[in-house]
């Protein structure tokens, strides 16, 4: 099966591009996704004026984005920016590939959230549920408030531990220290993960993402065009999306059925199962997340996420090498596509002392009210 129906239609990343990450209030989120797409067309040996289409994510001024670019696309459009909308974002480039309507697709993500004084919950959220006349009355004022009553939840039914979670964020940290962009270079150890302070209690500082500022940009276009160009090209073998949002922020299950829903149509699209993928990348805006995805995804049984991370799975010499540029939490928070380069960039081979060795297979999960998955390969079904 191919993307679409049973035609051996496919897409691929030929150029991804990304600025450096931290605090640049030199720049807005319109000119960091500039940079980023430079960076993305110099990757794939491309003119900014070969693109004709344009997909913004947390770009508000896209007309000044293609009147700076001096881009004439075909299509132009914008999503909006919460990180649940990333894997909804690619699949409709993708799919406007497929229809045959462009040919090169760039999709374009710029933040300045650091230097623009981002919050992620309380009345200055703009990116938030819109559910707070339901949840700030009783102190869940943010995103990792959320998060923090689900594992605590998890640790009800299932014994999970704070460890557990804390050998998700070492796990990352050791990943980051050998990736020169990333945010965060000091090595860390339990005790330090321990030490540090609670923001709601169960979770601490070192289990919430780094809000930065950055630009991420990707360049997309039909397989059949793929090998023309600068770089080894990377193909999109699978995608999907599953809905719970009338479920709310809360489910009973940890969002496990629409995670299985999204797990089963990706890997018969991709014609890939577990056992073949390499690496992962799971979005990790917060460390249980990623406890929840593993089990949702199918990668261990429900309720056995914490011993399976504990045994150092995720880390580089594990099972499953996850996020091994560091992730949300140590690289960069870039809502999800600065996990979509390292999987492009992981098929490549070009990641010296963090490569995943003959890494083929890398698939890219994310939980949460929109639970999105895609599976990227060296090869085309």
């Amino acid at each position: 099966m191919s993307l679409i129906s049973k035609r051996k239609d496919s897409v691929a990343v030929i150029g991804v591009g990304t600025t450096k990450y931290g605090t640049m209030p030199e720049h807005d989120a319109t000119s960091l996704g500039i940079w980023a797409l430079r960076e993305a067309a110099e990757d794939a040996g491309i003119r900014l004026q070969d693109i004709d289409g344009l997909i913004c994510q947390r770009l508000t001024d896209y007309q000044k984005f293609v009147q700076i670019t001096n881009i004439t696309p075909k299509l132009v459009t914008a999503t909006p920016g919460a990180g649940r909308m990333t894997g909804g974002t690619i699949q409709m480039a993708v799919q406007a590939i497929l229809s045959g309507m462009l040919d090169t697709v760039a999709v374009v993500y710029g933040n300045d959230g650091r230097s623009a004084g981002a919050r992620y919950g309380g009345k200055g959220d703009n990116y938030g549920t819109g559910a707070d006349q339901l949840w700030f009355p009783y102190g869940m004022t943010s995103p990792g408030a959320v998060h923090s009553m689900l594992f605590q939840r998890h640790a009800h039914l299932y014994g999970s531990k704070v460890e557990h979670l804390g050998a998700v964020s070492l796990a990352f940290r050791k990943h980051a220290l050998l990736n020169p962009n990333a945010v965060m270079h000091k090595p860390l150890t339990m005790d330090d993960y321990l030490a540090s302070r609670f923001i709601c209690e169960p979770l601490r500082l070192l289990d919430y993402c780094l809000i930065n500022d950055g630009g991420v940009a990707m360049i997309l276009t039909a397989g059949d065009r793929a090998k023309d160009f600068k770089q080894p090209p990377v193909f999109i073998r699978g995608l999907a999306q599953v809905s719970r949002l009338a479920q709310g922020e809360l489910p009973d299950d940890f969002g496990f059925a629409a995670m299985q829903r999204a797990s089963e149509i990706v890997h018969e699209m991709a014609e890939v199962g577990r056992d073949g993928v390499d690496a992962l990348m799971i979005y990790d805006n917060f460390t249980p997340i990623v406890l929840f995805a593993l089990e949702g995804f199918g990668y261990c049984p429900r309720g056995e996420s914490g011993p399976f991370v504990a045994d150092g799975t995720l880390e580089l010499d594990g099972r499953y090498p996850t996020n091994t540029n560091g992730g949300h939490l140590s690289e960069s928070y870039m809502q999800g596509w600065n996990l979509q380069v390292e999987a492009v960039r992981q098929l490549r081979g070009s990641l010296g002392e963090r490569q995943v060795n003959d890494a083929e297979i890398v698939q890219y999960l994310q939980g949460g009210p929109l639970s999105t998955s895609i599976i990227y390969g060296k090869e085309a079904v």
